[in-house]
Protein backbone atom coordinates (compact mmCIF):
# COMPACT_ATOMS: atom_id res chain seq x y z
CA UNK A 1 0.00 0.00 0.00
CA UNK A 2 1.26 3.50 -0.80
CA UNK A 3 0.68 6.74 1.05
CA UNK A 4 -1.67 7.69 -1.81
CA UNK A 5 -3.78 4.63 -0.97
CA UNK A 6 -3.81 5.33 2.76
CA UNK A 7 -4.13 9.11 2.96
CA UNK A 8 -7.36 10.99 2.37
CA UNK A 9 -5.32 13.96 1.12
CA UNK A 10 -1.72 14.13 -0.08
CA UNK A 11 -0.76 17.61 -1.24
CA UNK A 12 2.28 19.84 -1.48
CA UNK A 13 2.73 23.57 -1.36
CA UNK A 14 5.37 26.21 -0.79
CA UNK A 15 6.40 27.20 2.69
CA UNK A 16 8.13 30.34 1.52
CA UNK A 17 10.40 30.54 -1.53
CA UNK A 18 13.00 28.04 -0.28
CA UNK A 19 10.97 25.30 1.45
CA UNK A 20 7.90 23.21 0.76
CA UNK A 21 5.53 21.12 2.81
CA UNK A 22 3.75 17.92 1.97
CA UNK A 23 0.56 17.36 3.95
CA UNK A 24 -0.71 13.85 4.55
CA UNK A 25 -4.23 13.83 6.02
CA UNK A 26 -5.93 10.64 7.15
CA UNK A 27 -9.53 9.48 7.66
CA UNK A 28 -8.91 7.41 10.78
CA UNK A 29 -6.48 7.23 13.66
CA UNK A 30 -5.55 3.71 12.53
CA UNK A 31 -4.50 4.99 9.09
CA UNK A 32 -2.62 7.91 10.66
CA UNK A 33 -0.73 5.61 13.05
CA UNK A 34 0.10 3.16 10.27
CA UNK A 35 1.68 5.92 8.19
CA UNK A 36 3.41 7.58 11.14
CA UNK A 37 5.09 4.35 12.21
CA UNK A 38 5.85 3.04 8.73
CA UNK A 39 9.52 2.10 8.42
CA UNK A 40 9.76 4.01 5.13
CA UNK A 41 8.37 7.33 6.39
CA UNK A 42 11.60 8.72 7.83
CA UNK A 43 13.58 11.87 7.24
CA UNK A 44 16.36 9.78 5.66
CA UNK A 45 14.00 8.07 3.20
CA UNK A 46 12.26 11.33 2.27
CA UNK A 47 15.65 12.96 1.81
CA UNK A 48 16.66 10.20 -0.59
CA UNK A 49 13.43 10.60 -2.59
CA UNK A 50 13.94 14.35 -2.96
CA UNK A 51 17.76 14.35 -3.13
CA UNK A 52 18.27 16.59 -0.12
CA UNK A 53 20.20 16.18 3.13
CA UNK A 54 18.37 14.17 5.83
CA UNK A 55 19.00 16.88 8.40
CA UNK A 56 17.01 19.29 6.20
CA UNK A 57 13.85 17.15 6.36
CA UNK A 58 11.30 17.31 9.18
CA UNK A 59 8.45 14.83 9.61
CA UNK A 60 5.94 16.51 11.93
CA UNK A 61 2.96 14.57 13.30
CA UNK A 62 -0.25 16.34 14.33
CA UNK A 63 -2.33 13.60 15.95
CA UNK A 64 -5.23 15.84 16.94
CA UNK A 65 -6.01 16.47 13.27
CA UNK A 66 -4.70 13.12 11.93
CA UNK A 67 -2.11 14.87 9.78
CA UNK A 68 1.57 14.41 9.09
CA UNK A 69 3.44 17.37 7.61
CA UNK A 70 6.75 16.81 5.86
CA UNK A 71 8.90 19.92 5.46
CA UNK A 72 11.90 19.99 3.13
CA UNK A 73 13.92 22.43 1.04
CA UNK A 74 12.97 23.16 -2.54
CA UNK A 75 15.57 22.12 -5.09
CA UNK A 76 15.30 25.60 -6.62
CA UNK A 77 13.71 28.68 -5.08
CA UNK A 78 10.18 29.49 -6.15
CA UNK A 79 10.03 31.71 -9.21
CA UNK A 80 13.73 31.41 -10.05
CA UNK A 81 14.80 30.72 -13.61
CA UNK A 82 14.41 26.99 -14.15
CA UNK A 83 11.62 26.58 -11.59
CA UNK A 84 8.94 24.39 -13.15
CA UNK A 85 6.50 24.46 -10.20
CA UNK A 86 6.23 27.98 -8.81
CA UNK A 87 3.61 27.01 -6.19
CA UNK A 88 5.17 23.68 -5.21
CA UNK A 89 1.83 21.99 -5.86
CA UNK A 90 3.19 19.09 -7.92
CA UNK A 91 5.93 17.94 -5.54
CA UNK A 92 4.00 15.33 -3.55
CA UNK A 93 4.27 12.55 -6.13
CA UNK A 94 7.49 10.84 -4.93
CA UNK A 95 6.25 10.77 -1.33
CA UNK A 96 2.74 9.67 -2.28
CA UNK A 97 4.16 6.59 -3.98
CA UNK A 98 6.07 5.55 -0.85
CA UNK A 99 5.12 2.08 0.42
CA UNK A 100 3.77 1.99 3.97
Amino acid sequence: MTLYDLALICRSKNAGPFRMTIDLMFRTEVDYERALHAPNLTAARVAALYRVAPEDVAVKPFKRILTIKVVLPRSISSGSPGDVDVYGSQQHFPLGLLEV
